[in-house]
């Protein structure tokens, strides 16, 4: 009995010494632990070394989350250079005149803005007419030809069926893009697509090659280096009426959004 105890005891100061579970281990000869025990009992080595362990152990826990709150921290930035939302330029989900905006700086080629896309919309039903959801281009070059060629495409269903065919396109690439730098699966091409959303094929085509469409994305990647963005998915959470934003960095959980969105309408009162 006082060896199992032994084991048990040693394996779990290891394992708090090293922040682990603790884990099996073979049994050692009975009457050998018991001589050690009884010699570390005697100078109170035992008792000691548990203390130490145990204190080794917090520190580490401490330290790991301390860590984490620095990451959280950093994925948490301040944005005040980002140009300001246009309902006549960008591309608007819900209200134009909402309180407060998700300025999305994203990627169709991006695995972590396929699975960020749902977000927005669940917090956009949540505060119910106050925030609105805007999406702005970030094609990163490592991900070319594929995510540059979507991002022109969706501009292309912009310019040919307005905003709502904006919307209903990016989502339908979402939907089926392969994702880092993948692009689309041959039967579900941009242009298969558009086709799909009720857009003419010829026109479609002559808009990929419009130098126009292509300044559109080139002007949605200057302001976002302009403000900030390094990455995508970046969401800046901006309140129209102070100007307050927050800069949310990756596909983060809908509550570190609602946080942000709570802090700058707070920023308003």
């Amino acid at each position: 009995m006082r060896t199992c105890v032994l084991l048990v005891l040693l394996t779990a100061i290891g394992a708090l010494a090293q922040g682990a579970e603790p884990q099996a281990s073979a049994t050692p000869d009975p009457a050998l632990v018991d001589a050690i025990v009884r010699k570390l009992e005697s100078d109170g080595t035992l008792e000691r070394a548990v203390e130490r362990a145990i204190t080794r152990g917090i520190q580490r826990q401490e330290e790991a989350r301390r860590g984490t709150e620095v990451q959280q921290k950093a994925q948490v930035q301040e944005a005040k250079a980002a140009r300001k939302v246009d309902s006549g330029r960008d591309h608007i989900r819900g209200e134009a005149s909402a309180e407060v905006s998700l300025i999305e700086y994203s990627d169709f080629e991006c695995p972590f803005c396929k699975s960020f896309h749902g977000t927005p919309m669940a917090l956009m039903a949540r505060y119910a007419g106050r925030i609105n959801w805007v999406y702005r281009h970030y094609p990163l070059d490592f991900r070319n030809p594929a995510a540059r060629r979507e991002a022109i495409a969706s501009e292309c269903a912009a310019q040919i069926g307005g905003k709502e065919a904006f919307w209903r396109y990016a989502d339908a690439m979402f939907n089926q893009t392969q994702s880092d730098g993948k692009g689309l699966p041959v039967d579900n091409s941009v242009e298969v697509i558009a086709a799909r959303l009720g857009m003419n094929r010829a026109r479609f085509m002559r808009c990929l090659e419009d130098p126009v469409s292509t300044k559109r994305v080139n002007e949605d990647l200057v302001d976002g280096a302009t403000a900030g963005i390094s990455g995508t998915p970046t969401t800046l959470v901006r309140n129209n009426r102070t100007g307050a934003t927050e800069m949310i960095v990756g596909a983060q959980p809908p509550e570190a959004l609602i946080a942000a969105v709570e802090r700058v309408l707070a920023a308003a009162r």
